[in-house]
């Protein structure tokens, strides 16, 4: 796995748990159906006004957020967009760079990430880095089901490259991945650039691996192996290699005082809450936060 690809996985994987807790797994799997194009493209003979407020209400609809007359201002500034409750007047302001008059086809995945600001504020939920907090939002946009819009607007050809929000391409594709095996969605029909194809493919093939690791069964021969060998250490109370007790394999050992139960320690792979199971072969385990039963090995 490629550390320039994947730079914020860790935040990114902290960021979807903070979702399951911070919204509840209800209110998380309410968002089973993602923004459709239809409902989010904007063409060249559109007013640009309009569609702004079209399409700013497109993402205000789906994310429940209680619905307002959405007021657009067209400026020079150093973010590409911003949107804010009008406390007083009961709307939305939408300012939004000058720009985008010519790169109207982004419009919707810069709106997707700055509505996903007034949601998840209006929520309670949000961390106190900035850069925190941008991930946290950019992950929540892929979660739940305006963000495949995002990883769409990454382009790359001859002229140069684009990139829209703080994940990179992969990790938005990591992301939509999650999502897709949660609901059975495929975001790939919907995407126009065959670079966002290909970084959803790379974050395709590592959600899959976090699905089967251990103790999670089903995992590749190799994987197994090396589990079993590392488990075998842990209980002779031998030091486990750093790269799993730091998290690295996805799993650690506990063992319960001298010469207690073994316990294997492990992320949902659904939502990412900790798990702690005894280490007693084949089992079945309810993640106390998703409620995810799982098929497990320890």
């Amino acid at each position: 796995m490629s550390g320039a690809a994947f730079p914020h996985l860790a935040a990114v994987r902290s960021a979807i748990t903070a979702l399951y807790r911070g919204l509840t797994p209800g209110t998380v799997r309410g968002f089973a159906t993602s923004v459709l194009p239809v409902d989010v493209a904007f063409d060249d003979a559109e007013d640009l006004r309009a569609g702004v407020e079209r399409v700013a209400l497109v993402m205000v609809r789906h994310l429940g957020l209680p619905e307002a007359p959405v007021r657009v201002r067209f400026t020079e500034m150093p973010e590409a967009a911003w949107v804010e409750r009008d406390g007083g007047a009961g709307g939305y302001t939408v300012d939004l760079h000058r720009r985008f008059d010519g790169q109207r086809r982004d419009i919707g995945a810069v709106l997707a990430h700055e509505v996903m600001h007034v949601y998840l504020h209006r929520a309670g939920l949000g961390l106190p880095v900035t850069a925190e907090d941008e991930i946290l939002t950019d992950t929540a946009a892929a979660y739940l089901g305006v963000g495949w819009l995002l990883l769409d607007a990454f382009r790359e050809d001859a002229l140069g490259s684009q990139r829209l929000g703080y994940l990179t391409p992969q990790e938005y594709g990591y992301v939509l991945a999650r999502r897709a095996a949660l609901f059975g969605e495929d975001p790939r029909i919907w995407f126009t650039s065959p670079q966002a194809y290909e970084a959803y493919e790379a974050g395709r093939r590592l959600a899959e691996r976090d699905a089967v690791r251990p103790p999670l069964a089903g995992g590749p021969w190799a994987v197994r192996q090396r589990y079993a060998a590392e488990r075998a250490l842990a209980a002779r109370g031998r030091a486990v290699p750093e790269a799993v007790a730091g998290g690295g394999a996805g799993y650690s050992f506990e063992q319960e005082g001298s010469g207690g139960r073994l316990k294997v320690v492990f992320g949902c792979p659904v939502c990412g809450q900790r798990l702690r199971l005894p280490v007693a072969g084949r089992s079945r385990a309810r993640c106390g936060l998703c409620r995810t039963v799982l098929d497990c090995d320890t």
